[in-house]
């Protein structure tokens, strides 16, 4: 039986995750990442010493300036012209600095997204693939999930399907461009439908129908792509970011929402955010990390180098016999897995010291990702072990990869 002292809602989204939490608590997974020999591939942690200047501009900040230096921290001013600035130089857009609201991260600008506009058996459309807790997002709100799944060739939204899943009740609809799992960065073409779609549909439900889109990797782009911003599109949208993946530091929670200029009800959404922050946890980011944000706005991971991994690996695991994509955005890879059950064979790699997450997680059964945030020497460590792997479910390499 559910034990009474714990809220009903509670173990519906822990059976929700059961799977997530299996690996985010098991003990076999957390020391075999001790081992120095353990090739590290499973979440997007950093394998390598932070940005020097990151620290750099956190030991400056931390002497404090006056007597409030420490005290309650809410979207700062200055913070919030910040990001208005560099969003106007980055995207073209005359974002205003009374539109930002200052988040832990994009984690926390999702749920007080949600809380804002999302009222008790409202629908809300997410797109599977999804990052895994967007399910859990929406329920904790007391919205209804409504999954679409994306065109399994192309890994855009899948238009149709998202039409046919609008209904009365749909308030909302969560984008991620580039998206975790798949690199996937949407087209310019399918995000101009996607608003004229939601556009359609507001008119006939007569209620807003938001979009909330989840740019945690918006600067994590490769091939000289441009990224195309599903909020240029569609005035109803939250464009919501976190500096966690840039600068590869998602211990340290800082990000934003940001309201575009066009957004018919802006004013009053503020205030809703406020109060949904609230009603979340205080889900401000803290002082130090706001004093800093002058110098962190500045600084990034080194893409190209990022980039480099990624090719590596695609040329790598493709001529040992995998069968996978090229990503155009995020750290991510997701091949195929040789098992058609994924997690048997995420358990094989763990016995060759690689550690990855199996595509189930992501509503991706047949599949496991592979974070391109590990190091070059643990990147080359690990091709004899992921070509082991593959021979020993019967695949078979004419070449060692370790060699090329």
């Amino acid at each position: 039986m559910p034990n009474p002292s714990i809220s009903q809602k509670i173990i519906d989204i822990q059976e929700h995750l059961g799977a997530v939490l299996s690996v985010l608590t098991d003990p076999q997974i957390n020391s075999r990442n001790d081992d120095p020999q353990s090739c590290d591939f499973m979440f997007g942690n950093p394998q390598e010493m932070p940005l020097p200047g990151y620290a750099e501009a956190l030991q400056r900040r931390v002497t404090p300036h006056d007597k409030d230096w420490f005290a309650y921290k809410m979207s700062e001013p200055r913070s919030q012209q910040i990001i208005a600035e560099s969003l106007r130089r980055w995207r073209g857009i005359a974002y205003q600095p009374e539109d930002i609201t200052m988040t832990t991260g994009a984690f926390a600008g999702l749920a007080a997204g949600l809380t804002a506009v999302v009222d008790p058996g409202d629908e809300v459309i997410f797109l599977s693939p999804p990052w895994f807790f967007y399910e859990t997002l929406i329920l904790g709100v007391g919205g209804k999930p409504v999954r679409v799944k994306v065109d399994a060739k192309t890994f855009e939204p899948d238009l149709e399907a998202i039409q046919s899943a609008i209904s009365d009740k749909t308030r909302a609809i969560i984008v991620n461009s580039p998206n975790n799992p798949t690199g996937k960065v949407y087209s310019p073409q399918v995000l101009a439908d996607l608003a004229r779609l939601l556009a359609s549909a507001q008119k006939r439900t007569q209620r807003p129908i938001y979009l909330l889109s989840d740019e945690s990797y918006s600067r994590i782009v490769f091939d000289g792509r441009a990224y195309p911003s599903p909020t240029a599109f569609y005035p109803y949208s939250f464009l919501i970011y976190t500096y966690g993946k840039t600068l590869l530091t998602p211990g340290q929670r800082i990000g934003y929402i940001a309201l575009p200029p066009e957004m018919p009800d802006r004013e009053l959404m503020r205030g809703a955010l406020l109060t949904a922050q609230l009603l979340v946890g205080y889900a401000f980011p803290n002082a130090l990390l706001q004093h800093s944000l002058p110098e962190l706005e500045k600084l990034s991971i080194d893409i190209p180098h990022l980039q480099r991994k990624r090719d590596r690996m695609v040329k790598a695991l493709g001529e040992m016999g995998y069968d996978l994509h090229t990503p155009e955005g995020t750290f991510y890879l997701m091949p195929r897995s040789p098992l058609e059950d994924d997690l048997a064979f995420t358990r094989l790699l763990m016995a060759h010291k690689i550690n990855c997450l199996p595509g189930a997680a992501f509503e991706m059964p047949g599949y496991f990702r592979i974070s391109l945030t590990a190091n070059d020497e643990m990147i080359e460590r690990s091709l004899t072990g992921f070509e082991a792997a593959l021979q020993a479910v019967g695949h078979r390499s004419p070449v060692s990869a370790a060699a090329r």
